[in-house]
């Protein structure tokens, strides 16, 4: 996992390359709040391009991080996603509450993040 702040618009970017599964999920986690309270963005747009999988405890991540980048008034971006994760993001409704796209850039862009 790779986390960095895009300044610009104050976002987060988390990229993760495997599984996204109970072994994984707390550290991640773990490292996004931190780094939210640290850098102070207020959005996190999760690069899933490098995800070959991803289970409920993934969904609960995302879940998560929607609930603390809503307290910021910030969004959540997941883009890069396969087919095989965005089904999985599709069945949980996740999809009605984060923004999905193919790109950090139209994430952005249609999450309208004006900082």
């Amino acid at each position: 996992m790779e986390l960095f702040l895009s300044g610009k618009y104050r976002t987060l970017i988390v990229r993760i390359c495997g599984e996204l599964d109970h072994h994984v999920a707390a550290g991640v986690r773990e490292n996004v709040d931190r780094e939210l309270s640290r850098t102070g963005a207020i959005n996190v747009a999760f690069d899933f391009g490098g995800v070959t999988f991803m289970d409920s405890s993934g969904i609960g991540v995302i879940m998560g991080r929607y609930k603390v980048t809503k307290a910021l008034g910030g969004k959540v971006i997941i883009y890069g996603a396969s087919d095989a994760v965005r089904r999985i993001i599709k069945m949980s409704g996740i999809d009605n509450i984060v923004i999905l796209s193919d790109s950090m850039e139209e994430g952005i862009k249609e999450a309208s993040v004006n900082v």
